[in-house]
């Protein structure tokens, strides 16, 4: 994967999401979860490179950037919940995948435990 329209149609395969460009910025696109709109996928272009911002386990944080130098903390957030991917063809296109859908599981199960503790 090196384009930002293979990262989104990627992401939008995943259940219950939904493309947003909420900045005005047509360069940053964001994919989202319906129920909690909380976004799992970040894209845009930067020092010539698309990018991809994704949500991380603070436990596999540190594998996947010691795994691959494309790998970097996440760019304007969090350095110890997010990560991005700088497409680069560096990495392996089943990685990706890997870590896209890791940070998917992750906005998505956050919503499933509040639905759970409601019940």
């Amino acid at each position: 994967m090196k384009t930002r329209e293979e990262i989104l149609k990627y992401c939008l395969t995943f259940p219950d999401v939904y493309q947003d460009a909420p900045f005005h910025d047509d360069n940053w696109q964001l994919v989202r979860y319906k129920k909690n709109k909380k976004a799992f996928a970040w894209t845009y272009e930067r020092e010539g490179h698309i990018c991809v911002n994704i949500k991380v386990n603070p436990e596999w944080r540190d594998f996947w950037r010691q795994a691959y130098a494309a790998v970097i903390p996440g760019y304007h957030q969090n350095k110890e919940h997010w990560n991005t991917i700088i497409l680069d063809g560096t990495i392996p296109e089943e990685d990706i995948k890997r870590m896209l859908a890791e940070s998917y599981d992750l906005i998505a199960e956050g919503n499933k435990k509040k639905s759970k503790n409601k019940e």
